[in-house]
């Protein structure tokens, strides 16, 4: 999006203004593309290298384009690997509790991590265990969305509707095993992990556990992803692989890929076949890396963010989630899943398994009783709002709540109608959605008829009942995919209010944006 790049544009423009002559147009880079940064990047910079070759060539004896050695090029690696004997083991775990010990554990391993993001905290909020696992849509369907339920097996934590819970995922235990023998790594050895630059680390002051070792297959298990995520370009690049690769025709091949040359044979190898970091050592069996540049190098494991779906008023103790389990299949037919959603699907809530999270506030902030409310949650996007409307049924028994429009999609009435049983039942008998209220609960089903419909040609439906809230100075939420589906919504609320006021669409663009500015239009997207 254009402010990704707003600060490079500025500052070109501003040097541009002072009267700089650029020497080779300006490069802007998108981290998100499939190969990375990167695909903006190495021609901008051999443009860059050939210009200052014209304009100074003693800046380059040998020429723009000589290499530097691997073994010139490798330094050292930013993060430095002690071993520890057992008899440096914090005292303090063998009188933990459980979960303390859970927690103190999980802290040391994530303080320590090369993905560690500053302030982010280590240690895990809490500790939760499922005690319901239950699928949303048809065996038969192509998807497979899931209600879990959670109860807090250690402390409670507070929450509101619209926050965000935050899991760690486990990892195959036989797939990081495979990854600590393909290493020749000892999983018992003791090893604490800290940059070379120790000045300039952030110490999470909440753990305070920098320096206490913990078993390397601990480390790897709780902080580096090796099962699931593709390593990055830098991965393949002479400071790592190509460097500890002995086979001649592996280091050419490494070469080759990250070469500007290899850049999209190198996105259909890896990105595109989501290969693992273990999958690209099993490819390229010649490479000994140190555990030292896999700590830098291998994808850190990030916690998964979920909308809680869930009010802690009718579950006090309880936290509800909806999740699509993601599987996909690459274009070699080999077929993915997704780490989080896939592990959480697989337990069993008879089994005592404790799953660390995180609690965040997310983009819906928990809107007042009284509050007149537009809301649109196609998909799992209705997750939130399940807990939106269990909320305000709770409210409803003590006050008087204003009115709620739900606008919720799917593809088919009977395959994917995520818990139609709670929409409906709240739209009858004085329910939140019910019309009794004020409110309404309208589905589009997009695969049941052969022109489809999405949840914005029901909102033209309700024109005149979405224009009458917003002049009693409703707010707006929306939630779901972050493709087209957001701005389709906006588009439709333009038309609305264009035709229900007779303003022109640039009037109705500008009241948006006042509801925008009034923090009355929410807006929580992923992808």
């Amino acid at each position: 999006m254009w402010w990704l790049q707003f600060v490079a544009k500025k500052l070109d423009k501003r040097l541009s203004d002072l009267g700089a002559t650029a020497i080779v147009e300006r490069g802007l880079g998108d981290d998100q593309h499939p190969s990375g940064y990167e695909a903006a990047l190495d021609p901008w910079l051999s443009s860059l290298w050939s210009r200052l070759n014209e304009i100074k060539p003693h800046f380059f004896p040998k020429g723009p384009d000589f290499l530097v050695s691997n073994e010139e090029l490798i330094g050292l690696p930013k993060f430095q690997v002690t071993y520890h004997n057992v008899d440096d083991i914090d005292s303090r775990l063998s009188t933990a509790t459980d979960f303390k010990y859970l927690q103190m554990q999980i802290g040391r391993a994530r303080s320590m991590s090369s993905g560690k993001v500053l302030h982010e905290k280590s240690k895990p909020d809490a500790f939760l265990k499922m005690v319901k696992n239950f699928p949303l849509t048809r065996a038969s369907h192509e998807k497979d969305v899931r209600h879990f339920e959670f109860e807090f097996a250690s402390q409670v934590i507070k929450y509101e509707i619209g926050d965000v819970l935050e899991v760690l995922p486990s990892q195959s235990p036989a797939a990081v095993d495979s990854f600590i023998q393909r290493c020749n790594l000892d999983p018992e050895s003791l090893i604490t992990v800290h940059p070379r630059e120790r000045e300039n680390r952030h110490i999470d002051n909440n753990v305070n556990t920098l320096d206490v070792p913990i078993k390397l297959r601990t480390f790897v298990e709780l902080t580096m992803d090796v099962t699931s995520a593709s390593p990055r370009r830098y991965f393949f690049e002479a400071r790592s692989c190509i460097f500890f690769a002995t086979a001649e025709h592996e280091k050419e091949r490494l070469q080759y890929f990250a070469s500007p040359e290899g850049r999209d044979d190198l996105y259909q190898y890896n990105q595109k076949e989501r290969r693992t970091v273990l999958e690209v050592l099993e490819d390229f069996p010649s490479v000994q890396m140190p555990f030292e540049w896999f700590v830098q190098l291998a994808p850190p494991l990030k916690n998964r963010a979920f909308s809680i779906s869930s009010s802690p008023l009718a579950h006090p103790t309880q936290v509800h989630l909806t999740v699509d389990v993601v599987s996909w299949t690459t274009p070699f037919k080999r077929r993915r899943q997704g780490l989080c959603s896939t592990w959480l699907a697989s337990l069993d809530p008879e089994q005592s398994i404790y799953i660390p999270v995180w609690f965040h506030k997310g983009l819906l902030p928990p809107p007042p009783p009284s509050l007149p409310l537009i809301v649109i949650g196609p998909g799992t996007g209705c997750a939130p709002f399940r807990g939106f409307v269990e909320e305000r049924a709770v409210q409803s028994q003590s006050s008087t709540i204003a009115p709620t429009l739900l606008f919720f999609g799917c593809r088919n009435k009977d395959n994917d109608f995520l818990y139609r049983d709670f929409w409906l039942s709240h739209s009858e008998n004085d329910g939140v959605l019910s019309e009794a209220k004020g409110g309404g609960f309208y589905a589009a089903f997009s695969r049941d008829q052969p022109q489809k419909v999405y949840v914005q040609h029901k909102m033209q439906e309700q024109s005149e009942r979405i224009w009458n809230l917003l002049c009693e100075g409703a707010a707006i939420y929306v939630a779901g995919s972050s493709t087209k589906m957001p701005s389709d919504v906006m588009a439709a609320f333009e038309e609305i209010i264009s035709k229900e006021s007779g303003a022109p669409r640039e009037s109705a663009v500008r009241w948006l944006r006042s509801l925008e500015k009034a923090g009355k239009y929410h807006v929580e997207a992923w992808s």
